[in-house]
């Protein structure tokens, strides 16, 4: 066996190669991607044929318009930008003032999906559209405490909401649907008339532990 001299410097140790860490990186990353671009980019057919979502998917999804095409206004007059609730899903109604029947069943689907997302709540909020000036009854107020209520005029709001709308039909074709803001600002889901409470609040909680944002 060949001795080794001391008097030698000792060989400086091979460097490490990086190549596993970006491996293990790429890997954690993919499935995020992935998802991303399957929400965001359909035309990829990244989303699996059987969708298990309730409500009705907008494609392609509409972003918040700009205040000038969207003018809403608070209970006060005080003008409101739908662009402040960014980083929020957003849970949509649209109704007369006087709230009938059909109206206050919205809202309490949408309250009560809301509040059953357990400690993902904080990262809903609910708005609701009130497409007159009649004025609210009182206990809706103190039922639906925590929704934001904004005024807007329906044709500005149908053009958003549901652009095949005719203008005439603008008002009534608001009052049936309950909609879905993703926290970027996109109009992105559509939920029927009499549309049903528990899938609505499944729906929402599936959103919620499938989406990183917001």
């Amino acid at each position: 066996m060949p001795s080794i001299d001391p008097s030698l410097p000792p060989k400086p140790p091979k460097p490490r190669s990086i190549a596993p860490l970006i491996a293990i990186v790429l890997i954690c990353l993919a499935p995020v991607v992935l998802a991303f671009l399957a929400y965001y980019v359909p035309a990829l057919g990244l989303r699996p044929d059987g969708q298990s979502n309730y409500g009705t998917l907008i494609e392609p999804q509409r972003p918040i318009p700009a205040a000038s095409a969207l003018a809403l206004t608070t209970a006060d007059g005080q003008p409101f930008d739908l662009h402040s609730l960014h980083g929020k899903w957003i849970l949509v109604s649209a109704d007369q003032g006087a709230c009938p029947e059909s109206c206050v069943k919205k809202l309490f689907i949408l309250r009560n999906s809301h509040a059953s997302q357990g400690k993902e709540v904080e990262r809903l909020t609910r708005v609701w559209f009130v497409t007159d000036n009649a004025p609210i009854p009182a206990q809706v107020l103190a039922a639906y405490k925590g929704t934001i209520i904004v005024h807007a005029d329906p044709k500005q709001l149908a053009a958003y909401l549901t652009p095949g709308a005719a203008a005439a039909d603008a008002e009534s074709a608001l009052e049936k649907p309950m909609w879905i803001i993703d926290p970027l600002g996109n109009l992105m889901m559509q939920y029927p008339e009499q549309a049903d409470p528990l899938k609505v609040r499944d729906d929402i909680k599936k959103l919620l532990a499938r989406s990183s944002i917001g």
